[in-house]
């Protein structure tokens, strides 16, 4: 009898270490099985920012087609786990980007949050995330806090250049080839706005500002008319225009300026306001000619630029939205910006093992050193145990208004600098 026991209390111990081992044991990562890998998102399908809902549907296609080929390991997916990809329409509205990561985290048992889209959303929720360690990484937004507080949130990390970075590179640009202009600033009424306007402001230096900026005005990212600030703008005399704000408020700026026989000698409108619909619609309303020369930012290589028709990068992508798409332009901005930042999660989750956890894939992306082919080359994702800010290169590029294609001017330069490297 004493040998039935001990034999079954050995089966009995067997198979629970059997069953503990199948689960992942007690500390089991929520979202990754053996075979997949669930990650989530949230993001403006709907509403003032609807312009960007094709962002996560590149992702998913780029996922698709990873969960597709086979690695270098020889698996599918990643390192045999197929990527499941769930995201939401919070229509640009902090709340619904609360409650629908509660959904994400509590109901889909999400392994991390990737690419959530828009500075007020992501914030809003980046307390709760950090609250329950999971990582909020690659936030579709440049706001600087999402590199800057990582001690205070050591689970989030963005990931596209920030706000003030891209600032200082216009406001550089405006010191060097329009000295002494009179300055019309139009930015967005918000976090996001206010910190673009601080790079600018910052380039350019607080005498140049209180010598040449000659009108500062806000608008709301839901306004419906701007006519009130751009009637200041004109009569301020300004001879630069420079519009911060995603693309609505932008398409309807640029269009009140023309309405109102403003003709700057130069317009500089942000990288997140120059996605494919928003230039057509700027087009559209003031001509060709008035956005002809149009200045901006980059750092991705451009679908509708001949310059990369040979470029096996843009092979692979035009392949990848041809059959994975499911009918998105792949000659917009925000399509390749979809597809680039889901390659860097790719990249990050290979980094962070075979059996990725939380604290390993926030290793990995604290720890980058290496290009991503759909970025402008000689531009490379590199993060350290104190520098979260991945990608902090730029370039400034010119609109041709009859084709409205950019070109590239002048050098890639670093938004980051060291002190006293401020240079194009």
């Amino acid at each position: 009898m004493r040998k039935l026991i001990a034999c079954g209390a050995a089966l009995v111990a067997a198979c629970a270490f059997t069953v503990t081992g199948a689960l992942g044991g007690t500390q089991a990562t929520p979202g990754v099985t053996a075979r997949s890998i669930t990650i989530g998102g949230t993001f403006p399908l709907t509403g003032p920012a609807a312009l960007y809902a094709p962002i996560p549907v590149a992702m998913k296609a780029y996922f698709s087609y990873i969960n597709a080929r086979k690695g270098p390991d020889g698996k599918r997916g990643v390192m045999g786990r197929q990527i499941v990809w769930k995201y939401y329409d919070d229509g640009y509205n902090p709340a619904n980007t609360v409650q629908l990561t509660r959904r994400l985290v509590e109901q889909d048992k999400v392994f991390a949050t990737v690419g959530q889209l828009g500075t007020e959303p992501a914030l809003a929720v980046r307390e709760y995330l950090n609250s329950r360690k999971v990582p909020q990484i690659f936030v579709a937004s440049g706001a600087s806090v999402f590199g800057s507080e990582y001690k205070k949130y050591p689970w989030t990390i963005g990931w596209m250049p920030d706000y003030i970075s891209e600032g200082r590179l216009y406001g550089l640009q405006l010191k060097q080839s329009h000295p002494g202009k009179k300055i019309g600033l139009i930015y967005q009424n918000d976090d996001y706005g206010k910190e673009i306007l601080y790079g600018v402001q910052s380039a350019l230096g607080s005498k140049y500002v209180q010598d040449n900026v000659v009108a500062k005005e806000p608008v709301e990212v839901t306004a419906t008319s701007v006519a009130p600030q751009m009637v200041k703008v004109k009569s301020a005399g300004a001879q630069v225009i420079v519009v911060l704000t995603i693309p609505r408020p932008a398409i309807l700026t640029i269009a009140t300026a023309k309405a109102l026989g403003i003709a700057p000698e130069a317009l500089y409108t942000n990288l997140v306001a120059v996605v494919a619909p928003a230039l057509r619609a700027m087009a559209g309303q003031t001509g060709a000619a008035y956005v002809d020369g149009m200045l901006s930012a980059t750092f991705l290589k451009d679908p509708t630029s001949p310059r990369w028709n040979d470029d096996a990068a843009m092979k692979q992508f035009r392949d990848i939205m041809a059959k994975y798409g499911g009918g998105v332009n792949p000659n917009d901005f925000q399509v390749m910006y979809g597809v680039a930042l889901a390659e860097s999660f790719v990249q990050a989750l290979y980094k962070a093992g075979k059996n990725p956890t939380r604290a390993s894939l926030m290793n990995a992306v604290t720890s980058l050193n290496s290009p991503n082919k759909f970025l402008l080359p000689g531009i490379r994702l590199k993060t350290s145990k104190t520098d979260h800010f991945v990608i902090t290169q730029v370039q400034l590029q010119e609109l041709n208004g009859q084709n409205l294609v950019f070109s590239p001017i002048g050098k890639i330069i670093d938004g980051r600098p060291a002190a006293g490297a401020d240079h194009l």
